[in-house]
């Protein structure tokens, strides 16, 4: 017996004609069926489609709050909700749009996408990435469960104390706030580490680091950037729920505490989770540019160049956020500087992809006409975003809805836009088939009239004095009428999503076939099967240029000499992604589900007594020794 298994595990791809090793590949790198399977699978695609799946509920579940809140404020003096839902709903509003949809929407094309891109057949620590979605599913899910049992935080998304704390808001809604937040941070630094090691070792063979695509740089500097950021607000959200817990003073300035301790902690993370849900757009955009030109991206070294001096600026901007708080002026002369910096990467990027579109044939689809509505609505938020860089400007409008028209202008444009730009470029891949390009652009239609509509009039409230936090105004301030054209505008824009939604259901079960290719693009996640194969590639492909669709056309070159009835992946060096060592890649595991779940259940506890995490914590620890637990070589066949 003990022969025929070691027989079996010797048998390599270069032993078998292809429709034998796609057979056989996709036994070893499938799903099993069942309940236990479906909560076992490590396939990264699954996983991917998984976060996105969850991310786009998470999404209209903050844009139906959204609408509750502009009907609100449609008119003066309204008694649609009053002022303590009002409150509730404006913190998970903001809550859910930034950190249960924000980041992990990226995260999700990252982990769907890189490994293709980078020509690997899994993520690297795919049993990591099963719990990092079920850590990312369990902290929304006690979010907005607690919720749905009005135990509802009402502190704003930014929880700023002393308002958080237990002497002013004495219920368990800053709790669970807190909770969430470093239990869904722990998924996005999971991935963010499982993004860094697939992009650095996992290369296809001849992809150095002059042929990355666009996107994998863009996705490595932004899980970089996750990683020196979000232990920051873990940090920030762990002392908020132990001073409302155990009566630790860290905010307490009569115990020698500060309050405003929480503001440097909180935009410390808050300023680089701008660009942390930015980049993933700028990457979208990449992508989307080149394929649509027909050509690579202009200035391919400037870009990287640029997205790397992005990461670097975006840590030293947080203090914009607080130039109201009293700082010493040197302080706010350098973050003045150091927030217009910042513009001079981003400027470089938007010219490049104008030149490439400048000097390619430009095919008007949905994903581009998407992607130069982005160029529209980002420019014009970058331009106010300099406004507020400057300390006399932003002392006037800091706390006007000007600072939400600016903020929404750049999140929406610079992130939504080339979001929905992607979902119409990478459907076919997902699903095999082509979203409808007539609703495509009436969705574009809808979508740039009701953005512009609703957050252009917000800069002339803001500058009319209009602020920001309150849920409703006087008739007499005159503010009624552009209040109820936003209000319009948002309508408009959430119907463009009920119309991306019908779309993609409509065409997921009758569009058009789209074949592997179906846009002619040059990176190697189209050079598999649409939807790919749970092995991604029978053969590994060697790369010789950037593009190698379109360089190295049908003869492409390939690394044999993988295992076929094992996980098995090729490891290659950081640089010139040479072939260096065979890896075997973990088999489907029901652990991650239970440590996550486990963790969840220890996190939920502590709560309401701190005794939860001793209680809880021999739990995790004996579901992590089963996870980690060594298998012999039968039990992995």
């Amino acid at each position: 017996m003990s022969q025929a298994v070691e027989e079996r595990h010797e048998t390599r791809d270069t032993d078998l004609g292809d429709e034998e090793l796609r057979a056989r590949l996709s036994k070893t790198w499938g799903t099993a069926r069942g309940l236990i399977g479906i909560l076992s699978t490590v396939d990264h695609k699954i996983i991917g489609i998984r976060y996105a799946v969850t991310a786009f509920v998470f999404l209209l579940a903050g844009g139906i709050m959204a609408i509750i809140m502009r009907l609100q404020l449609a008119r003066p003096d309204s008694h649609f909700v009053d002022a303590e839902l009002y409150n509730q709903l404006f913190t998970m509003h903001g809550t859910t749009m930034m950190f249960l949809f924000g980041v992990p929407v990226g995260e999700a094309f990252a982990v769907y996408l890189v490994p293709l891109m980078v020509g690997t057949r899994n993520i690297a620590f795919p049993r990591l990435n099963a719990f990092s979605y079920y850590v990312y599913l369990f902290g929304g899910l006690m979010l907005w469960g607690g919720f749905a049992l009005s135990i509802r935080p009402d502190v704003g998304w930014f929880s700023y104390v002393p308002l958080a704390n237990l002497n002013f808001t004495p219920g368990k809604g800053p709790d669970y706030w807190a909770q969430m937040i470093t239990f869904t941070e722990v998924a996005a630094l999971a991935v963010s580490v499982e993004i860094v090691v697939t992009v650095l070792k996992q290369r296809a063979p001849g992809m150095t680091l002059d042929r990355i695509p666009l996107f994998v740089w863009t996705m490595l500097v932004h899980s970089f950037i996750i990683i020196f950021a979000m232990p920051a607000i873990m940090l920030a959200s762990s002392m908020l729920i132990m001073e409302r817990l155990v009566g630790t003073q860290f905010f307490n300035p009569d115990a020698g505490g500060d309050p405003l301790l929480w503001q440097h902690l909180f935009w410390f993370f808050g300023h680089p989770e701008v660009y942390i849900i930015f980049l993933p757009g700028t990457a979208f955009v990449s992508a989307i540019v080149a394929t649509f030109s027909r050509r690579p991206v202009f200035g391919y070294l400037p870009m990287v160049l640029s997205l790397i001096a992005i990461g670097f600026l975006s840590f030293g901007l947080w203090v914009h956020h607080m130039f109201v708080t009293g700082l010493p002026e040197i302080g706010a002369a350098f973050f003045t500087a150091s927030s217009m910096a910042i513009a001079i990467p981003n400027g470089v990027q938007i010219f490049c992809w104008i030149a490439t579109l400048w000097d390619g044939k430009p095919v008007l689809k949905t994903p581009l006409i998407f992607v130069l509505g982005f160029f529209f609505i980002f420019v014009a938020g970058g331009l106010s975003g300099v406004m507020l860089a400057s300390v006399p400007i932003d002392t006037q409008v800091h706390d006007t809805y000007f600072v939400v028209a600016h903020f929404h202008y750049v999140l929406i444009g610079g992130t939504v836009f080339p979001l929905v730009a992607a979902v119409y470029y990478w459907f076919p891949k997902v699903t095999g088939r082509l979203m409808d390009e007539r609703l495509g652009r009436w969705q574009f239609a809808l979508a740039f009239t009701g953005f512009n509509v609703t957050f252009f009039p917000m800069h002339l409230l803001g500058l009319h004095g209009m602020p920001r936090r309150v849920y409703t105004y006087p008739a007499e301030m005159g503010w009624g009428g552009l209040n109820l054209l936003a209000s319009a505008g948002a309508l408009l824009f959430f119907a463009s999503f009920l119309l991306m939604l019908y779309n993609m259901i409509a065409s997921a079960r009758s569009g058009a076939l789209a074949g592997d290719n179906p846009w002619g693009a040059d990176t190697l996640e189209w050079a598999t099967s649409s939807p790919p194969q749970p092995q991604n590639f029978d053969r590994i492909p060697c790369v010789t240029s950037g593009s190698p669709l379109w360089d190295q056309g049908d003869d492409k070159a390939v690394v044999g000499g993988l295992k076929v009835d094992e996980r098995e992946l090729l490891v290659t060096s950081v640089t010139e992604a040479r072939p260096d060592i065979r890896e075997e890649s973990p088999a489907p595991s029901i652990w991650p589900f239970l440590a996550a779940f486990a963790t969840a259940v220890a996190f939920i506890g502590s709560i309401y007594t701190p005794w939860a995490v001793t209680w809880g914590s021999p739990v995790v620890a004996i579901v992590l020794v089963a996870w980690f637990w060594p298998k012999t070589i039968e039990e992995n066949v």
